[in-house]
């Protein structure tokens, strides 16, 4: 289990090797690690030269940390992430959360790559998560509680702040992109949802479907962060449609919307930087 001790040892690991302190940490997901490469003056850290860091197995994910400005934002992007189905426990996949807080960061920025649940969403639609809904079967913050961190129950009334959901889609105007706004429902995967999971979890008022997120999304409002997380519909939901669901699928949509994510999140990068001056 880690704690204190080993995230002190990787927070040090990165203060030797990035030559500033960022404000902002940006998660992305399967397909989406082209953001990484806007960033100017960055310094690229594996995850393999982190102290105690989770290996990113997923197809899709880089695995490594990447350090640099947007503009005037001092930013760390994760190019990959680990989840729940690759063996890891919920603690294990906030992890590097729990470091990147304690390096300074402030505001966390979440991507992924959803199936689309809502009857109105199609494939490569941008779609602002407002809430979610934990079918994952674990939490981050079950066992002893690191007061240093957080309280030992978190509210998670406005686990997605509004102050951030309204500055993307005035970034989204701004970059002439339409975002819409949904529920996620987290499911442990790796397989994906049956059509019966699927009208389940419409029925219970999610709009669309994952394997990640949500365990690093409590972990931030444990640690006191702002979060806001952008989705990306990569196929239909399981049922939808008569086609089989690939993740070669997915990796292929998330292909052809990385370039407006990426112009999205830098713009919405910059709006955080002006309003937090």
């Amino acid at each position: 289990m880690y704690g204190p001790e080993e995230v002190n040892r990787a927070r040090e690991e990165l203060f030797r090797r990035i030559p500033f302190i960022p404000s902002v940490a940006v998660t992305l997901g399967s397909g989406l690690g082209a953001l990484a490469d806007a960033l100017e003056d960055a310094v690229a850290v594996p995850y393999e030269e982190i102290p105690f860091w989770p290996r990113s197995t997923a197809p899709g994910h880089a695995g490594r940390l990447v350090a640099g400005c947007l503009g005037s934002v001092p930013v760390v992007a994760m190019q990959g992430r680990v989840h729940l189905y690759e063996g890891y426990s919920a603690r294990e996949v906030v992890f590097p959360l729990r470091v990147l807080a304690a390096l300074g960061v402030k505001t966390y920025v979440a991507t992924n790559a959803s199936g689309g649940i809502n009857l109105t969403y199609r494939p490569g639609d941008l779609i602002l998560i407002e809430d979610h809904i934990n079918l994952m079967g674990d939490n981050p913050l079950v066992g002893p509680n690191e007061e240093a961190w957080g309280l030992r129950f978190p509210d998670m009334t406005e686990a997605y702040s509004s102050r951030l959901l309204d500055l993307a889609e005035k970034a989204g105007a701004s970059e002439g992109i339409w975002l819409k706004r949904g529920v996620y429902v987290g499911f442990c995967g790796p397989s994906f949802e049956t059509p019966a999971e699927i009208r389940m979890a419409r029925t219970m008022g999610g709009d669309l479907a994952g394997m990640s997120t949500i365990p690093e999304v409590i972990a931030a409002n444990h640690l006191g962060l702002e979060v806001v997380a952008i989705s990306c519909v990569a196929n239909f939901a399981a049922g939808m449609t008569k086609n089989r669901l690939t993740h070669e699928e997915v990796l292929e949509e998330m292909e052809k919307a990385s370039g407006r994510l990426t112009r999205l999140v830098s713009a919405l990068l910059k709006r955080i930087g002006d309003n937090d001056v």
